[in-house]
């Protein structure tokens, strides 16, 4: 066979493998490319029908899956935004309803007395009284409306310093000792009685132990009991609030945080309950870099503990 031969033959090999390659991604691309319109064509359709469907792709090519892959995760964090906006229009339309409800009810009585007093001329001291008492009732709710809607706005700004929250919790305390006394509460108290510093704010801080010590006695007075300890690791400070009443059951545990969540009492005129409290607290909470849990074993223990972030100096 001549040189010629053996070239000519070569070439024609390498022609015919070239034709092969080029075949070969002509294909590949031409398989990619209809695939990455299926895509296409499927997110178009999900995105005008609103539809909770995910992408599927039949491939061995690993770019196509996870690309699939991060389109589906992207359609789950727009699906679950999308519930979080319903769930929370859902609960601000239930404010809003409640909200009215509580001041409607008070409003109707403060009017009912300031009119017999028109009629009469005249008004007891009992129905005074229990005017002004109304009265506050309307203004705490709608304080504690405000309050909570400036900490959702972000347009509450707390200045956050070096805190003894020792100090902090034995005020609170004291604050509420005459309550307790008279309902008969037995008080545990358990706190070093050196000082421990966190980082936070004075007054929201008793703000927060003041709606819990309010909540344990409000909702926990079956039990008789409000403990109250301070303990701490390397990096936080845990306040926990306790009693021994009702509690709250698991179902409920992580929705007694929300605006106006108040369970069966919501509308028991006897405790006087307006649902803001723990919402406000929670926000607080949050704000100083902390948090607030619950954790709930009815007529044992029921737990609300306030993590805040220690100061070692």
């Amino acid at each position: 066979m001549s040189d010629a031969t053996i070239i000519f033959f070569l070439s024609l090999c390498i022609f015919l493998l070239i034709c092969v390659v080029v075949y070969q991604q002509f294909v590949f691309h031409t398989g990619i490319q209809a695939k990455l319109q299926k895509i296409s064509r499927k997110l178009k359709e999900i995105s005008d029908t609103d539809s909770d469907e995910r992408i599927m792709v039949f491939t061995e090519n690993k770019e196509l899956m996870e690309l699939a892959a991060q389109i589906n995760r992207l359609l789950e964090n727009h699906l679950k935004t999308k519930a979080d906006y319903r769930r929370s229009e859902i609960a601000s339309k239930k404010m809003l309803s409640n909200i009215s409800h509580d001041i409607k009810t008070p409003m109707t009585v403060i009017l009912g007395y300031l009119e017999i007093m028109r009629i009469n001329g005249t008004g007891t001291d009992e129905m005074l009284r229990k005017t002004e008492q109304k009265a506050k009732k309307v203004m705490e709710l709608i304080n504690h409306f405000f309050t909570l809607a400036k900490l959702e706005s972000g347009d509450m700004a707390l200045e956050l310093s070096r805190i003894d929250v020792c100090e902090v919790c034995r005020e609170s305390i004291l604050d509420f000792y005459e309550i307790l006394t008279n309902n008969e509460f037995q008080v545990d108290i358990d706190m070093p009685e050196n000082p421990i510093y966190v980082q936070g704010n004075a007054e929201a801080l008793q703000r927060i132990l003041f709606n819990l010590i309010s909540n344990v006695i409000r909702y926990g007075a079956d039990g008789k009991y409000l403990g109250l300890c301070l303990r701490t690791d390397e990096k936080a400070v845990y306040i926990d609030v306790n009693d021994k009443g009702k509690g709250v059951d698991k179902f409920f545990a992580e929705r007694v945080f929300d605006r106006l969540f108040t369970m069966e009492d919501s509308r028991n005129r006897n405790i006087q309950g307006n649902g803001l409290g723990l919402a406000i607290a929670k926000s607080l909470a949050l704000q100083l870099g902390g948090n607030i849990t619950l954790v709930s074993t009815p007529y044992v223990k029921t737990t609300f503990t306030v993590k805040l972030k220690k100061i070692s100096f």
